[in-house]
């Protein structure tokens, strides 16, 4: 084996991460040919084929039709980077749910049910159900971290209370919490290598963990991976690693604007909503005075509360479906990062060994040891498994942030026609009433 240079890795159709678009720019991914767009002097955008065929593409009616039609998209439209999905077959399914309350006169904590369906011979049973609390989810993933260091292991949430968030046993808070260990379990059961981890096996499958269990089981790798680079130091990332890197920190920086907006969005509608609540209930008690103006006055009440009430659920998706996939990303750029200097102690490991064997073997001509391949073999591992691992990632994030910002455009469309449908409700009752007072001045 040469140890002149790190061998390349076999061509596996990853697309260079260089030619990876952030998916919250401006600049979009090439699609399958389809019809193509022309706007008309009047700004309407008029729709036809790449020869000029025009097309008949009518305005989905409401919303749901809009959303419909996203889905179906979806499914006619396959990414063909995403080769996880075609060559992979599950075979582990696992649920998280069910969060009970404990107390006991030492601690208050929840559990969760944490169900398994299987048909791997790893597993002695089909069907499994356990509890486990968030501590029982934060040893796994050390022990993932330990056992599989060259490998991304996705984020859990936060142990204490989340932004926003006083009580850490309030519904809204559980809720948040079981989705967010929800998503994990299931990221790492879709993993063709953490999900025959052991000690997922064990997590899925024992009825009372032995946290004790498995402490001195890391892998050489893991072993040597935090002993590694302590006198060399990293000569240059290969470009694709540094790339990676520098998308890290942009995406970082994006999704922290956008948190930060949308905090103080959620804040202004919380405002907005006490203000509306308050203006509804002058209507309700004005009604109570006035016998002539009582069926429009309380139809604007109605109105007011028909629309305190759609702003309710708009602000509830954005703290309780939106912010959540902000937070992950933003720990799994923490998870990718901390993967990549691995990656780069151990390239820094192998060329401070390649470096004093090549010096040895010019002094004394002794061979070239065994140790610098084994170096030079861990780093290719690191780096085969970084790039499945980076794909992955992005396949996940394509469809995380396409699936999130249909369900925005949903639940804004959703939003606006309650309260048109609300204040034109309205006006039929002022045009019922004045019809009813021009037939009493006729009369």
């Amino acid at each position: 084996m040469s140890v002149g240079a790190p061998r390349g890795l076999a061509s596996s159709g990853q697309k260079h991460i260089a030619e990876i678009l952030h998916p919250l720019s401006a600049a979009e991914e090439p699609l399958s040919p389809g019809p193509d767009v022309s706007v008309t002097a009047g700004g309407d955008k008029e729709a036809g084929l790449s020869n000029g065929t025009p097309v008949d593409t009518p305005s989905p009616a409401s919303a749901s039709s809009l959303f419909n039609r996203l889905q179906l998209d979806d499914d006619l439209e396959s990414d063909p980077r995403d080769y996880y999905a075609a060559t992979e077959t599950r075979d582990l399914f696992v649920t998280v749910d069910d969060p009970k309350k404990h107390v006991s006169t030492m601690e208050t904590y929840i559990t969760y049910r944490v169900s398994t369906k299987t048909t791997r011979i790893e597993f002695d049973l089909p069907d499994y159900c356990v509890r486990r609390r968030y501590q029982d989810f934060d040893w796994l993933k050390i022990k993932l971290e330990d056992s599989q260091p060259t490998h991304l292991i996705p984020p859990l949430p936060e142990k204490f209370v989340m932004k926003g968030v006083v009580d850490r046993f309030s519904e809204d808070f559980v809720e948040t919490r079981m989705k967010a260990l929800d998503k994990f379990l299931k990221r790492v059961a879709d993993h063709p290598v953490l999900s025959f981890n052991p000690h997922l096996n064990a997590f899925l499958s024992a009825k009372d963990l032995n946290k004790r269990q498995g402490l001195a089981l890391l892998t050489k790798v893991g072993e040597s991976v935090k002993q590694v680079a302590g006198g060399y130091k990293l000569r240059a990332r290969p470009p694709e690693f540094c790339a990676m890197g520098e998308y890290l920190d942009t995406f970082s920086q994006k999704l922290g604007t956008i948190d930060r907006i949308a905090q103080r969005i959620i804040k202004e509608q919380s405002e907005y909503l006490a203000e509306l609540r308050e203006y509804g209930t002058v209507y309700s008690s004005w009604a109570g005075s006035e016998e002539e103006l009582r069926r429009p006055l309380e139809g604007a009440a109605s109105s007011v509360t028909t629309s305190c009430g759609a702003m309710d659920d708009l602000s509830e998706n954005m703290s309780q479906d939106f912010l959540p996939v902000l937070r992950e990303y933003v720990l799994y750029i923490e998870s990718m990062k901390n993967v990549l200097k691995k990656r780069d102690q151990s390239q820094a490991e192998y060329e401070g060994r390649l470096e004093a064997a090549v010096q040895r073997k010019q002094e004394d001509r002794t061979p070239m040891p065994a140790e610098v391949e084994r170096c030079q073999d861990k780093m290719e591992c690191f780096n085969a498994d970084l790039k499945a691992d980076w794909e992955r990632w992005q396949s996940n994030k394509r469809q995380d942030f396409k699936q999130l910002l249909s369900g925005i455009a949903d639940k804004n469309i959703n939003y606006y026609e309650k309260c048109q449908a609300a204040w034109e409700s309205l006006i039929t009752i002022l045009q019922d009433k004045q019809t009813e007072d021009q037939t009493s001045e006729t009369d």
